[in-house]
């Protein structure tokens, strides 16, 4: 160790000679730790995770106390604070980010090919040339996809998304059904019959919906000449449909408002004969979904067909969640900045309390270069020990929100459990990120105590 280091952990280092605070810290650590073991072993609920923060949170504040100075300690003490909520956020919006891309690859197209004009009829073409184009394809589907009403009774109306699938095919719904089946929309019925349909658990909440009731489906404007949106002097067109199955992705935006049906009654429910909207792949590493997206644009040709992977026809969604991210890190950074001013503060007491020893050193021989960097060892020493203790109680932290399983309102979340992913890069780059803070902080401090004249400090000895 150089003699720099040593001095600035000498400075660093102030034990107190009573024990109270140690004796604090002890039981605040046997608290948080017992909180812990009921959390994570027998039960977990929100008082053994408060219990499990505070009791760190304290069991820091008092062995640093007993350790360091106070001003030393509350600057600690911030950087803490900052890290571990840094690595919470980063790995909630994480999560956020993950869950979405989790629900919306669960049910929607990995990549989607579209017909500009309205008369995709050659669709079983495509669909050929769709699946021999990568042998990651899994599957290529036609699909139809319309705006329409629901209602089951008086006074139980839904907007619905209805989407007309081949029942027969590869169907991603299929890994969502809580009742029912996807198999169900192929099976034999009597003339006169209604039709089978597949509807979301909260949207069969919302019209008071059950397998095996009926409910009709209302197309609002089929009453309307399409080119020229006059009205026809028909009644808009009306179709019953008997609930054959309920699904249930976790995604607010689907389980509210989308109806499968099979792919012939919703190309009678349009009323625009064999036509499709477009045809949905779906990959088998959805990373690739870009690159099997431009091979299939240039063998189709390009327009009037338009392909499309799911970053693209995301693109709002996740580049809304990106930023919120990105806003949350820095409004969050703010708080290590904080910490940052105070322990700019508590390293410019630091040289005001050693100024005679500053002098001392400096008669004895020590450069003006070893002088600042004994205060910068002892400022990183600083945000080492508060990253430290940060990111162990902000990957605690995690952990238990995750294991807690906390509900979410879907309404307003649009998923319905809080999701954490710690990553691993992520917490390196708090670490980093706080570090640097914590290195920029000495400058000034350094600065000054480098340039302090000996005969200043021993004027008045």
């Amino acid at each position: 160790m150089s003699y720099e280091a040593e001095i600035g952990w000498r400075y660093l280092y102030r034990p107190r000679r009573g024990r109270r605070n140690l004796v604090i810290a002890a039981i605040s650590l046997a608290v948080s730790v017992a909180c812990g073991v009921w959390f994570f072993v027998f039960e977990p609920n929100g008082m053994a995770v408060l219990g499990l923060a505070f009791g760190a949170l304290a069991a820091a504040l008092f062995g640093l106390l007993h350790y360091l100075s106070v001003f030393t300690t509350v600057s600690t003490l911030g950087v803490v604070l900052g890290v571990a909520a840094l690595t919470v956020v980063m790995s909630v919006t994480s999560g956020f980010q993950r869950s979405f891309r989790e629900k919306v690859l669960g049910v929607t197209a990995h990549i989607l090919v579209r017909k500009s004009s309205n008369d995709f009829a050659d669709y079983k073409a495509k669909q050929a040339v769709a699946l021999a184009i990568d042998p990651d394809v899994l599957s290529a589907q036609p699909i139809v996809y319309t705006e329409m009403l629901v209602t089951r009774g008086r006074g139980k109306l839904a907007g619905v998304a209805i989407k007309g699938i081949e029942p027969d095919g590869v169907n991603a719904v299929a890994n969502h059904m809580i009742e029912g089946s996807v198999e169900a929309l192929a099976r034999e019925r009597e003339p006169g019959t209604p039709s089978p349909v597949l509807i979301g658990r909260d949207l069969a909440e919302k019209i008071d919906a059950r397998v095996g009731d009926e409910v009709t489906v209302v197309s609002p404007l089929s009453h309307l000449n399409p080119r020229k949106w006059t009205p026809t002097g028909e009644p808009p067109r009306t179709e019953k449909f008997q609930v054959a199955g309920i699904f249930y992705v976790g995604f607010d935006e689907y389980d509210q408002r989308l109806m499968y049906v099979d792919l012939r009654d919703a190309q009678d429910l349009v009323g625009q004969g064999d036509v499709v909207l477009g045809i949905e792949l779906r990959v088998k590493d959805v990373d690739r979904a870009q690159e099997i997206a431009a091979k299939l644009d240039k063998a189709l040709g390009g327009r009037p067909f338009q392909v499309q992977d799911w970053h693209e026809l995301n693109a709002n969604l996740f580049a809304a969640l990106s930023l919120q991210k990105l806003a949350m890190v820095i409004v969050l950074l703010l708080i290590i900045a904080v910490a940052a001013f105070n322990l700019v503060s508590a390293l410019t007491m630091m040289v005001t309390d050693k100024t005679r020893e500053i002098a001392i050193l400096k008669s004895m021989g020590a450069t003006d270069r070893s002088v600042g960097r004994i205060f910068r060892i002892i400022g990183v020493l600083i945000g080492a020990i508060g990253t430290f203790l940060g990111v162990g109680l902000g990957v605690t932290l995690c952990q238990a929100l995750e294991r807690y399983d906390y509900a979410l309102d879907a309404n307003v979340y649009r998923i319905d459990r809080l999701p954490v992913d710690l990553k691993l890069t992520e917490v390196l780059t708090v670490i980093a990120l706080t570090m640097v803070v914590a290195g920029i902080a000495t400058l000034f401090p350094a600065r000054r105590a480098s340039s302090l004249r000996p005969v200043e400090g021993l004027r008045y000895e």
